[in-house]
């Protein structure tokens, strides 16, 4: 008789996992004095700076800079650093679009490489090989929230004479050898989007230690303008991508959650780690160097490698979202082989970007499953369920061949 849920039974998971974005009273607090200030943009209130210097405090960074999204901290770090037309910028192809599109924008020629199984971050041997004469810097992705071994991109930076842009959109709280994600390249940006582990619904920062990148990331998103010169003086071709007081005031609550919500995570994750090592018919993913422990945990990660034999990924999905577990394959394709990049010029020396293979990249998106990171802010019992649900379905495979 079938046990799974998929064909009728009952499942592991009856109740809904927390809800995420989350609010408390704080944020409530937040945007009443906001709304009650009528200082609702940004240089006329305080709580963006508030933010801002919180943020970068955390972080282990001199200077923060809100913008109103993560693209828009990748676009100005890029435009701070003086990447344009000619040069080439290494980025790795399992990543969101606006990792590449933001090279794109600012007129520069992203060149894709691979990625570590592992960790899912950037292979460094594989950057090693992408770099010509016109690549100018690498943007690595501290994927899922998995730090970059911050040590070993900084010594690649340093001989090859490379800027490094940390796109740390999924990194918001983690740490490398115990200093935050975002202060360890010349420029970092992070999102606040819907789902990331804090939010204002959009909204980005660009993070820095230097002084001059800092004012050039000023001047590029608020129309021109340089601090301590007039209002009505502009100095460059740029934007206005300039955050508002509600969404400062929104962020600083959730900043306030920020340390408690990482070490729950954090548990929760290890609790997953030890289960699936022990069912033995997945690959746990992330870093085992003690200097990535603390990680930012926006996606949990798991290969479906070697997986249950006569069962494809897509069915073991179908039966584990049937038991009340949220799940998804992630990216379906590398990102070069998306029908955008059909129309964007390639670096010399390739065709097309629809030619390139990069395996480990392939891999992962065949095998790669996400759970986002809401499922891991429950109990211990949530994070269970997880388990149950995993193991009924390696248990009762045969009803899925």
């Amino acid at each position: 008789m079938a046990k799974l849920a998929l064909f009728g039974n009952a499942p592991v998971r009856k109740v809904p996992f927390p809800q995420w974005p989350q609010w408390t009273e704080q944020e409530e607090r937040n945007i009443l004095d906001v709304l009650r200030s009528g200082q609702w943009f940004r240089y006329l209130g305080d709580k963006v700076k508030q933010f801002e210097e919180k943020f970068a405090a955390y972080h282990d960074a001199m200077y923060g800079l809100a913008v109103t999204s993560g693209t828009a901290a990748l676009e100005a770090s890029l435009s701070a650093l003086g990447v344009g037309p000619g040069d080439e910028v290494l980025v790795p192809s399992y990543t969101f679009v606006a990792s590449a599109t933001s090279i794109i924008t600012n007129g520069a020629t992203p060149v894709f490489v691979d990625i570590d199984l592992k960790t899912a971050n950037i292979d460094l041997a594989s950057a090693a090989v992408a770099i010509t004469e016109r690549t100018k810097a690498m943007m690595i992705v501290h994927f899922g929230g998995c730090p970059c071994d911050m040590d070993q991109v900084l010594q690649f930076a340093k001989s090859h004479n490379l800027k490094v842009i940390e796109d740390a959109a999924h990194a918001h709280g983690g740490k490398w050898d115990g200093k935050g994600l975002g202060s360890f390249g010349d420029i970092a940006g992070f999102s606040f989007q819907n789902s990331k582990n804090i939010t204002a619904g959009e909204g980005g920062i660009v993070l820095t230690s230097s002084e001059e990148l800092m004012n050039h990331v000023f001047s590029y998103h608020s129309y021109g303008q340089r601090r301590d010169y007039p209002w009505y003086s502009h100095h460059v071709v740029s934007r206005n991508l300039r955050m508002t007081e509600w969404q400062g005031a929104i962020l600083l609550a959730q900043l306030e959650r920020m340390p408690e919500q990482t070490e729950l995570r954090l548990k929760n994750a290890r609790k997953l780690d030890a289960a699936l090592r022990e069912i033995g018919v997945f690959t746990v993913m992330g870093s085992d160097d003690p200097r990535a422990a603390q990680r930012a945990y926006h996606l949990y990660q798991f290969r479906y490698a070697p997986g249950i034999a006569g069962v494809s990924r897509e069915r073991f999905l179908e039966a584990l979202r049937a038991e009340g577990i949220p799940c998804s394959a992630g990216y379906p394709v590398p990102l070069h082989k998306q029908p955008l990049f059909a129309g964007v010029k390639p670096p010399a020396g390739l065709q097309s970007y629809q030619d390139l293979e990069l395996p480990n990249t392939a891999t992962l998106c065949d095998e790669n499953i996400w759970l986002v990171q809401s499922l891991l802010l429950g109990a211990d019992a949530d994070t269970q369920d997880i388990i149950d649900a995993i193991a009924k379905i390696v248990e009762n495979a045969d009803e899925l061949r």
